[in-house]
């Protein structure tokens, strides 16, 4: 268990820095470069758009790796969709600007970018499969939450990496080439992701079906539609406050509160590393007392917590943006650090990989592709504390909360407690 969920984290981070790292060039660099005829307000909101189309393939991802998930095993997809993710990302580097080829370079952008969600959508559902279904029931969401600690560390070493380039070169060389260099070590990574994914064994919950749905997505739909969708609700919350903290927030950090990059960046960066370290904690907790109550307070934490997080966002004091950002991701992961066992314990498993990647992203939708793009704007209008962002996050917590509050308990019951057998 120990090696199958290193090499599920280990992978995971490879996938979650390739598309780290887009949102943060985005956030500091691919306005100017790929829409340097608009506005600064204009090229930012234009360079979260294309940010977003990545959310917007994810689902599409989840329906064509699920597919293939279902009927012929876990592993396959994780090599296919992290060929295709560590690909695009290579490619995103070897980009022509605007300056070079005009109007095909954000065309072109948008098409990588697509790509990218796409094999990330795929990713998912793979390696939280893999995981969930090799683990004994009563440790299920401890091991399925390694591939949760993924993000973290992705994020960490896409920020890491800009944070280096930033520091040591000149505004000039950041923006001729030094973006650049995040995205060619993409392929360095996800050649070292193949080789630790090599050696993983098939899911056994997968080897023991007999019957596999024909067209996976097709039974989901049909019979699984309602489920989809509050899964989808639910988990909007977590995608908005993730990518508020560590997208938005930096744009607007650096742009209207002069805020150097460093200093955001290292803020934003110790504040992840509380939530991955708290991952595994918090899994443990929701092996113990259940999915649905860690999901319901970490829900509930976000709502209460967006108002002061923008207050403490607004001060530009390094320590009271690090407040603000940490406590924002504690509510986040006590309900991210579940999902990984809650949402394949949902769903039936001849349609599993499917169904619970499907859910999973289209949460991204609705929280992670629209929320820099409405902060932005947003915030545009606000006086120096954007108190409308706060407004938008804690509208997005509460719709959440009443998802979670109608998706059932799924935590295995323990064998001493199980209803007597009779007979």
């Amino acid at each position: 268990m120990l090696r199958l969920a290193a090499a599920s984290l280990a992978g995971t981070a490879v996938e979650f820095y390739d598309f780290f790292v887009y949102g943060t060039a985005a956030a500091l660099v691919l306005g100017p470069l790929f829409f340097p005829t608009f506005s600064p307000l204009a090229g930012t909101l234009a360079a979260f758009g294309t940010f977003g189309v990545g959310f917007v393939a994810r689902p599409l991802g989840s329906v064509l790796f699920g597919h293939f998930g279902d009927r012929r095993g876990r592993r396959p997809v994780l090599v296919a969709s992290l060929l295709l993710t560590g690909a695009s990302t290579v490619a995103v580097g070897c980009l022509p600007t605007y300056r070079t080829i005009g109007v095909a370079a954000p065309v072109l952008l948008l098409v990588l970018r697509f790509l990218q969600g796409l094999g990330l959508g795929g990713e998912w559902g793979g390696a939280v499969l893999l995981t969930a279904e090799h683990a004994p029931p009563g440790r299920r969401a401890l091991w399925s939450s390694f591939p949760q600690i993924g993000p973290a560390v992705g994020f960490l070493l896409a920020n890491g990496v800009m944070l280096a380039l930033s520091a040591s070169l000149s505004e000039a060389q950041f923006a001729h080439w030094g973006w650049r260099v995040p995205f060619w070590a993409a392929g360095l990574l996800a050649l070292s992701g193949l080789w630790l994914r090599s050696s993983l064994a098939e899911s056994p919950r997968f080897l023991e079906l007999d019957d596999h749905a024909r067209v996976p997505i097709a039974e989901v739909v049909r019979h699984h539609w309602r489920l989809v969708l509050l899964t989808a609700g639910a988990l909007a919350v977590g995608y908005a406050v993730f990518y508020a903290v560590t997208t938005w927030s930096l744009a607007y950090g650096t742009e209207r509160l002069g805020v150097s990059r460093t200093d955001m960046l290292v803020c934003i960066m110790a504040a992840v590393v509380v939530k991955g370290s708290l991952t595994p904690v918090m899994a443990l907790l929701s092996d113990r007392y259940g999915r649905r109550p860690l999901c319901l307070a970490g829900c509930t934490a976000s709502a209460l917590w967006m108002f002061p997080m923008v207050a403490l966002l607004a001060t530009g004091e390094p320590v009271l943006m690090f407040l603000g950002f940490t406590g924002a991701l504690i509510a986040f992961i006590a309900m991210f650090s579940v999902v990984a066992a809650y949402l394949p314990e949902l769903y039936e498993p001849r349609v599993r990989c499917t169904g619970a990647a499907v859910g999973y992203n289209l949460g991204g939708v609705l929280g992670g592709a629209l929320t820099p793009i409405v902060a932005t704007a947003l915030a545009e209008h606000s006086g120096r504390v954007p108190w409308a962002v706060a407004a938008y996050l804690t509208v997005v917590a509460l719709l959440s909360l009443g998802c979670f509050a109608l998706l059932p308990e799924t935590r295995p019951v323990p064998v001493a407690v199980a209803e007597p057998v009779t007979g």
